[in-house]
């Protein structure tokens, strides 16, 4: 899970409270204090009393220095209004140094564990007059998907994986069952759907237009007997589609009942998506 945490130094906290809505309007980034942090994680020296090991360099990332957080403010969201998607980050305020040194002075003094954190890749500071604000976070690295045809093979490899081994879904079991075939009609259903659903922003079997899996089944042209659907959001690979279909009872009942002797699928993003959020369709079928 994402982890998001804002640091205030115990006398400087009513302060830094009073000057938090000055960020809503940063001028400049304090550079500067983000070198000195970097120079102090290559070579600590102590760290609370105790000898401390370098660390590697913080990226000095712009979006970092432009996230803007005011009095009531969470730091997901402005980390999302900042257009800097983080697993984990962390922010710290203080208000009275009158230099980037001495901001560091008091900042390394109290949170020296938290400049030193391993788990951070980059930092972002500012300054309005004698207010300080760093900000240290990881970003989410979301791996580069495949072509959609190449990810919906994949799916279709995992799932005849998992129906060549008995499995039981929720209360219901299920025996092996035969491999499904590729059905490239099913899988332009699936396109259509995962396309309508990135660019309209919705998770539903029934698109905004009443259209339910077995019309778009029809109207990809593929005559049928029987038709399931699974939809996804938000897995970054098939694999993780997939597990997450079969630790769902209903979506691991689709791909595990024999009635069903095809399958397509396909994933969609929609461009301007600044999590790349990916729409995850699965079409099972058995022809007429």
């Amino acid at each position: 899970m994402p982890d998001f945490s804002r640091l205030f130094p115990a006398t400087l906290a009513a302060a830094a409270a009073a000057t938090a809505a000055a960020f809503a309007a940063l001028p400049a980034h304090a550079d500067e204090l983000a070198d000195l942090i970097n120079a102090y994680r290559t070579a600590p020296g102590e760290c609370a009393g105790q000898s401390a090991a370098p660390v590697a360099a913080l990226a000095v990332e712009p979006a970092l220095a432009g996230v803007r957080i005011a009095t009531g403010t969470f730091l997901e969201s402005a980390l999302q209004s900042a257009g800097y998607p983080a697993e984990h980050a962390q922010a710290i305020t203080v208000t009275g140094p009158p230099d980037a040194r001495a901001a560091m002075d008091a900042i390394g003094k109290q949170y020296c564990r938290q400049l030193r954190a391993p788990d951070v890749a980059a930092i972002g500071t500012a300054r309005v007059g004698n207010a300080w604000q760093v900000v240290l976070a990881r970003p989410i690295v979301i791996p580069p998907l495949p072509d959609w045809p190449d990810a919906g093979q994949s799916i279709l490899a995992l799932v005849n994986a998992a129906r060549a081994e008995p499995r039981t879904c929720g209360t219901q079991a299920f025996g092996p069952a035969r491999p499904l075939s590729w059905n490239p009609l099913l899988a332009q259903a699936a396109l259509l759907h995962s396309s309508d659903m990135a660019q309209k922003h919705y998770f539903n079997h029934k698109q905004p237009d009443g259209t339910l899996p077995a019309d778009r089944a029809s109207a990809a042209g593929y005559r049928w007997m029987r038709v399931g659907e699974n939809i996804a959001s938000g897995q970054r690979t098939p694999e993780e589609a997939v597990a997450s279909w079969l630790d769902s009872p209903g979506h691991c009942a689709n791909i595990m009942n024999p009635a069903f002797t095809e399958m397509g699928a396909a994933y969609a993003i929609h461009p301007q998506n600044r999590n790349r959020t990916a729409y995850w369709t699965q079409v099972f079928g058995t022809p007429r």
